[in-house]
C-alpha cells in the first residue's frame, strides 16, 4: 500500500505544479483522428491479469517425472516507465513492474500420502520495449528483459517445503492505445523462464518453472497528448465480410483425476496454433460494432507425467473449429476493442499406461476472450486477441477423468472483401 500511496502522491503533485487546471482537462478527448499521439515521457500504470505456471518436476525418490504441472491464478501490478518516440513512428522505452498474486500449481502421487503446491506470489520485471505506431493512436511492440520471482513450496511432508528467489528472463508482445490526452490502455502477453531450484534432502528432486501471463493496465502519461505530427488519413469502413489468418502460442491445462486418488491440477501442455477465419461485422451507432466469426484451426501440443509406475499423457494435435460472436467499441477511427465468445470444438487425446487405456475424441466447449483490432490500410487490419477455452470432460474408462482447458494469445491479420 505504501507504493500505491507514493505513486498517487506523485500523480497529484504533478497535476498541482502544472497550474490551476480543471480536473476535467486531464480527461480531454483526442479530437484529431490523424494526428500522431506523443508517446514520449514518463508514465505510470496500474493493472493485473491472469497467469499460468508450468513446473517440470523430477523426484526420483517418488518415481515421479512430470513434463509440466500446470496451474493458474491472478495478479495485480504497478509499473513505472519511460518512452521516447522518434519522428518516424518508432518508440523505445523501459519500465519496471512490481507484481503480487496467487498463481499456483498442485499435485498428488497415487499410492503415497503426498501432495505439493508451488506458488508464484510476488516478483519484479525490468524490461525494455521496441514499438511502432501502427495507427495514429495505437502502439504495437515487442518486449524483453530480466524477471525476478519469489516462489513458495508447500507439501504434506516437512522435507518438501520452503521458498526461493529465482532469476530469469521475460519476453513478450503487446499493444497500447491512447483514448484521452494522458490516458492509455495496454494489453500484453509475457513468457518468463526461471532457473529453477533443487529440493535439499529429498533425493535430488528439482523444480523448473516457467510462466505465461496476460496483462492489462490503465496508464497515465505525464507528457501524453497530440505530438503535432500527422499521418495520411486511412478511410476504413468497419462493416463488411473479412477473411483472416492468425498464429498463436498457448497453454492447455488438463486436470487428471483418478479413482486411486491421484490428481494433477493439472497436466500442462505448451504448443502452437494456426488459424484461418471468415467473418462479417456490422457497425452501428457512432462507435459500436457486432459480428460473427467462423474459424478452423490446427493445434500441436502434448505433455506427460510418470508417477509410481503410471504414465498419463494429454495431447491436442489435430483440427478444431470455432463459431463465435463478438461485440466491440471503437477507441477511434483506426482502433477497435472487442469481446468475443461462443462455441468451440477440438479433437483431443489422452492416455494412461496402467491399465493401458487411450482415447482420441472430439470434445465440445466454449470460448471467451478479448482483443484489439487496428487499421493498417483501407482493406487490411491486424489484431491481437486473448482467448480462454473450456472443454467437456474426457473419460478414460472408469479410472480417470480429464478436465481440459486452454489459454491462447493470437496475432493475426484480416482482409476485407467488401
Amino acid at each position: 500500500m505504501a507504493m500505491v500511496y507514493r505513486i498517487l502522491t506523485a500523480l497529484m503533485a504533478s497535476m498541482a505544479v502544472s497550474g490551476p487546471v480543471a480536473a476535467s482537462d486531464y480527461f480531454q478527448p483526442l479530437n484529431s483522428q490523424d494526428g500522431l499521439y506523443d508517446w514520449s515521457g514518463v508514465w505510470i500504470g496500474i493493472g493485473g491479469g491472469t497467469g499460468l505456471i508450468i513446473d517440470e518436476v523430477t523426484a526420483p525418490i517418488l518415481g515421479t517425472t512430470i513434463s509440466g504441472i500446470g496451474g493458474r491464478g491472478y495478479f495485480g501490478k504497478l509499473t513505472v516507465g519511460y518512452d521516447h518516440a522518434f519522428s518516424n513512428g518508432v518508440v523505445v522505452g523501459a519500465s519496471v513492474s512490481g507484481r503480487y498474486g496467487d498463481v499456483d500449481t498442485s499435485w498428488s502421487v497415487p499410492g503415497i500420502p503426498f501432495n505439493g503446491t508451488v506458488t508464484a506470489d510476488y516478483g519484479v520485471d525490468v524490461i525494455g520495449r521496441l514499438g511502432y505506431a501502427i495507427t495514429p493512436r495505437t502502439l504495437a511492440y515487442v518486449l524483453g528483459g530480466y524477471s525476478w520471482q519469489h516462489f513458495k513450496l508447500s507439501s504434506s511432508s516437512h522435507l518438501v517445503a520452503g521458498s526461493w528467489d529465482d532469476n530469469g528472463y521475460v519476453v513478450g508482445i503487446g499493444t497500447e492505445t491512447a483514448f484521452r490526452n494522458n490516458w492509455t490502455w495496454a494489453s500484453e502477453y509475457r513468457y518468463s523462464s526461471y532457473s529453477g531450484a533443487s529440493i535439499a534432502g529429498f533425493g535430488g528432486a528439482s523444480i523448473d518453472p516457467v510462466t505465461h501471463a496476460f496483462h492489462s493496465s490503465l496508464n497515465y502519461r505525464f507528457g501524453g497528448g497530440p505530438s503535432g505530427q500527422s499521418r495520411d488519413p486511412i478511410a476504413y469502413e468497419w462493416s463488411g465480410l473479412k477473411v483472416g489468418a492468425a498464429f498463436s502460442l498457448g497453454v492447455a491445462i488438463n486436470k487428471f483425476t483418478t479413482t486411486g486418488g491421484a490428481t494433477y491440477d493439472g497436466l500442462a501442455t505448451e504448443g502452437y496454433l494456426g488459424e484461418i477465419n471468415i467473418g462479417y461485422d456490422r457497425e452501428f451507432g457512432e462507435r459500436w460494432l457486432a459480428g460473427v466469426v467462423l474459424a478452423a484451426e490446427y493445434i500441436e501440443a502434448s505433455s506427460s507425467a510418470t508417477a509410481a509406475g503410471i504414465t498419463v499423457s494429454a495431447a491436442a494435435d489435430d483440427f478444431g473449429f470455432d463459431a463465435l460472436l463478438r461485440v466491440g467499441r471503437k477507441f477511434n477511427d483506426h482502433t477497435l476493442g472487442y469481446l468475443i465468445g461462443g462455441y468451440s470444438w477440438q479433437k483431443l487425446s489422452a492416455s494412461i499406461s496402467v491399465p493401458a487405456i487411450s482415447t482420441s475424441v472430439g470434445v465440445n466447449g466454449f470460448s471467451i476472450g478479448s482483443g484489439s483490432e487496428f487499421v493498417l490500410s483501407d482493406t487490411i487490419t491486424g489484431y491481437v486477441e486473448y482467448r480462454y477455452t473450456r472443454y467437456e470432460d474426457i473419460n478414460l474408462g472408469a479410472l480417470t477423468t480429464v478436465d481440459p482447458s486452454s489459454h491462447t494469445v493470437r496475432v493475426g491479420a484480416k482482409l476485407k472483401l467488401y
